[in-house]
């Protein structure tokens, strides 16, 4: 099965709308399946005395709040649709995340395929039900959720018109970037096995090397921040790839969706003209003669596989040799 990769612009573009474009560019020129950003209207999203974030205060300016930090980096509106139609006509897919009700129905009106719900969002009952009667298929974000929240989330969604079938839910933990101790990885299995869904990783850890191993776990989408340049400022940039990194990235999984395989334990079609050469035959360890009974004291096993195999080696013990055999001879009955 072929990983859903998101290349998660989010808000890097800095409320640039050509940066924005260019991370499309970047985006499409690395193999994602879809690019992503946020929208938002700031004043509907947050208090005009929320604080930010730990890491939000190392990023960025540190006496502004989060309302003036969002004001900054966000794009109006308007701008989305033209993105959407820059990724339509690069065939990719756009996805945004809306962060309140009237970017929820601005991303409607888009005909998105998809919805993307964040961590920070799966509590909030009446933004659940409104995503859910979408009718779209949901990918959502448990970063800080417990495994009961993330069910409570979950049977919203249900309830409000989303199929099972069309949701994926992602492993994720929100702190950026996030210490390799706390990824917890494993809890990606247990939403799997306790809840009965598709599952995923929303990646903020530096470097590329974990989501690669939830892809060999078995995550179904990949969600990576990448930027075009980690020294711009803004809250978000320190924690993503550059395009070089997007580039390895991408390339990693579709090796791992190859080698994952089929399941089945057989010969690889590439390694079958092997199986003559490394394996091996049972042979004469000394000059036997016609008459004489096969022991451990004149037959060995040798390279290569050509004669018989070194299983029936106790089937062989105590038989009669049907003729002479020189030294170093492929035993044939």
């Amino acid at each position: 099965m072929k990983v859903f990769i998101i290349a998660e612009a989010g808000v890097n573009h800095n409320g640039s709308f050509d940066k924005a474009l260019g991370l499309i560019q970047v985006a499409k020129d690395a193999g994602a399946d879809a690019v992503k950003f946020q929208t938002a209207v700031p004043e509907l999203v947050m208090t005009r005395d929320a604080v930010k974030a730990e890491y939000q205060i190392q990023t960025t300016e540190a006496n502004e709040t989060q309302l003036e930090m969002a004001k900054k980096i966000h794009l109006p509106l308007d701008a989305y649709g033209k993105l959407k139609e820059k990724c339509d006509s690069l065939e990719i897919e756009f996805m945004s995340t809306a962060f309140d009700d009237v970017s929820i129905e601005t991303l409607r009106k888009l005909g998105l395929k998809r919805v993307k719900i964040p961590s920070g969002e799966i509590t909030n009952l009446p933004y659940l039900r409104q995503v859910g009667r979408m009718g779209k298929p949901v990918v959502m974000s448990t970063g800080m959720a417990t495994l009961q929240e993330v069910e409570a989330a979950m049977n919203v969604l249900l309830e409000a018109g989303v199929k099972k079938n069309d949701l994926t839910i992602l492993h994720c933990n929100t702190q950026y970037p996030t210490p390799m101790a706390d990824v917890n990885l494993k809890s990606m299995l247990t939403i799997r096995d306790e809840l009965g869904v598709k599952i995923g990783y929303s990646d903020h850890t530096l470097g590329i090397e974990v989501p690669i191993a939830a892809v060999a776990l078995g995550a179904t989408v990949i969600e990576k921040h990448f930027t075009l340049d980690c020294t711009l400022p803004g809250p978000d940039h320190a924690a993503s790839l550059e395009p070089n990194e997007l580039n390895k990235m991408i390339s990693a999984i579709r090796n791992i969706e190859q080698v994952l395989g089929y399941g089945v334990k057989k010969p690889s079609q590439s390694e079958m003209k092997n199986i003559l050469v490394a394996r091996k035959s049972i042979v004469a360890r000394k000059p036997i003669q016609k008459g004489e009974l096969f022991s451990e004291e004149n037959l060995t096993v040798k390279r290569p596989g050509t004669g018989i195999s070194p299983m029936v080696w106790d089937e062989l013990m105590g038989k009669v040799s049907p003729r002479n055999f020189k030294d170093d001879e492929l035993i044939a009955l």
